[in-house]
């Protein structure tokens, strides 16, 4: 079936569009949900809750990619999970969050501000400015959340090159927020 099929149903409010969602996007909703929670229970939960936010809140908008709103409530529902549960732990989502924290102010709410349209779109150029090999690195590790051995194995890349690249990365991230005035 179809995104605009899919998102019709949701609109007509047909429980039709859980099971359709589920057949096409379940699979991925939950690879994405499991590489930041690395639990298959809190996985199962967080793509039951996406089915359950898509169904209360799809917006007016329609989207035309089903798949990577699903994702992104899926992603954002994992992380909130992590957080919750591993507060005072490091790893996971957290390591990733540390690592970018020399680029966010200690006063920075990331959940408001990455709303910002102007944040949105220096991200979105910082990333379709990599080459291919780092943009796959840079979204494996700071979207999905996946630890260095996982995008080693994945790329086929050493583990001193992921690190090496994610650094400099970060670097010329830093960079670009400074000279739009958004760091």
């Amino acid at each position: 079936m179809q995104d605009k099929q899919i998102v019709d149903l949701y609109w007509a409010r047909s429980e039709d569009a859980i099971r359709q969602t589920e057949i096409k996007y379940g699979k991925t909703l939950y690879s994405v949900s499991y590489s930041v929670t690395n639990s298959s229970r809190d996985s199962e939960e967080c793509v039951n809750d996406t089915y359950l936010k898509a169904w209360n809140q799809m917006p007016t908008d329609r989207p035309d990619m089903l798949g990577a709103y699903l994702s992104k409530i899926t992603r954002a529902l994992s992380v909130d999970r992590v957080r919750r549960e591993t507060a005072e732990k490091r790893g996971g989502a957290g390591a990733v969050a540390e690592e970018l924290s020399e680029l966010i102010p200690s006063d920075f709410s990331m959940d408001a501000h990455i709303e910002n349209e102007a944040l949105k779109e220096a991200l979105n150029g910082f990333i379709q400015s990599l080459d291919k090999q780092k943009r796959v690195v840079f979204v494996k590790r700071y979207f999905f959340c996946l630890d260095i051995d996982t995008i080693c194995a994945q790329t086929g890349l050493g583990r001193s090159a992921v690190k090496m690249m994610l650094m400099r990365m970060r670097e010329k991230l830093g960079e670009k927020l400074r000279e739009e005035g958004l760091l």
